[in-house]
């Protein structure tokens, strides 16, 4: 089954002396796009995280935030010196380029220096964080157990709506396929009322002239290729929609066919009745692509 792109997941836990809290989540995307907030005094845990999720997911913009404090630490806060003094350098070249093209700034308050990511942080009071670290990564497997389930919960529901879709193509593809056929019978009564109204008028007819308009005039309204592919579409999307890897792509270029179908139907339509399906249709289609940009 399908998963969405869209799902959310959190987590507490503690041990080695702190406490912690993950959040993970993620919305539609081309890609996988990672961004990832978690504490740069943990010796390699961003890399760790990082491989995991590559591991786990295919596509999506997903963010991580994990928060990590210490219990009973009396240290606290602290500042980080090193990034405050580049943080108040990078300020000072920002006030002086400013002046030099007549700007005045606001000068900033300590509070807003305070504020920049990095200035501040919690005083851990431990050099090796082997432990810590090992502890954070031994809940992450259960962290992305919940988050991917509700993606796939997601998913199921995507995969009812596109299904119940590809239902209302089918049966609009079944009524273009009858009034096609109409309107091929109807054709050549037609065709001979036409030819009755230029013969009364005096007109003067080609008969090799006529045999070619007539052969154009049916490659040009002969929809049966068109039909036969949205048919054959549907079928291959439904197919899709039971894979269990991600399908969000190939279903992003099936969606893509289904509406090049549909605007040439339109286009040799020649008919009311055939062009309210074909836009009919098209209305089908865009509404399915809107949930096909959430498939993963």
């Amino acid at each position: 089954m399908i998963s969405s792109m869209t799902g959310f997941a959190t987590r507490k836990g503690q041990g080695e002396g702190h406490s912690w809290l993950w959040e993970l989540r993620s919305v539609n995307g081309k890609g996988l796009d990672l961004r990832l907030r978690v504490p740069d005094w943990i010796e390699g845990l961003e890399p760790a995280i990082r491989a995991e999720l590559g591991r786990a997911l295919q596509r999506g913009s997903v963010s991580l935030t994990l928060k990590v404090a210490a219990e009973g630490s009396t240290e606290g806060l602290r500042v980080n010196l090193a990034t405050l003094d580049a943080v108040l350098r990078a300020m000072g070249e920002v006030a002086a380029a400013a002046r030099g093209t007549g700007l005045d700034l606001r000068p900033a308050s300590a509070t807003d220096v305070l504020a920049l990511r990095g200035v501040l942080e919690q005083g851990t009071g431990i050099e090796d964080t082997a432990p810590l670290r090992a502890a954070l990564l031994a809940e992450l497997p259960d962290l992305l157990s919940a988050f991917t389930a509700m993606r796939r919960g997601e998913g199921e529901a995507l995969a009812r709506l596109i299904s119940g879709q590809l239902d209302r193509i089918d049966a609009l593809t079944a009524e273009a396929k009858t009034e096609a056929e109409a309107r091929r019978e109807a054709a050549p009564s037609t065709l001979r009322e036409n030819l009755a109204r230029l013969i009364s008028a005096g007109e003067t007819l080609d008969e090799t002239r006529i045999a070619q308009e007539l052969a154009l005039l049916a490659v040009k309204q002969d929809v049966t290729e068109e039909l036969d592919r949205l048919a054959a579409h549907v079928v291959a999307a439904r197919a899709l929609l039971e894979e269990t890897g991600p399908v969000g792509r190939r279903l992003d270029f099936l969606v893509q066919e289904f509406m090049r179908e549909a605007n040439t139907l339109c286009s040799k339509a020649q008919s009311l009745a055939l062009t309210r399906l074909g836009l009919d249709l098209k209305t089908v289609i865009d509404q399915m692509r809107e949930q096909i940009q959430n498939v993963e």
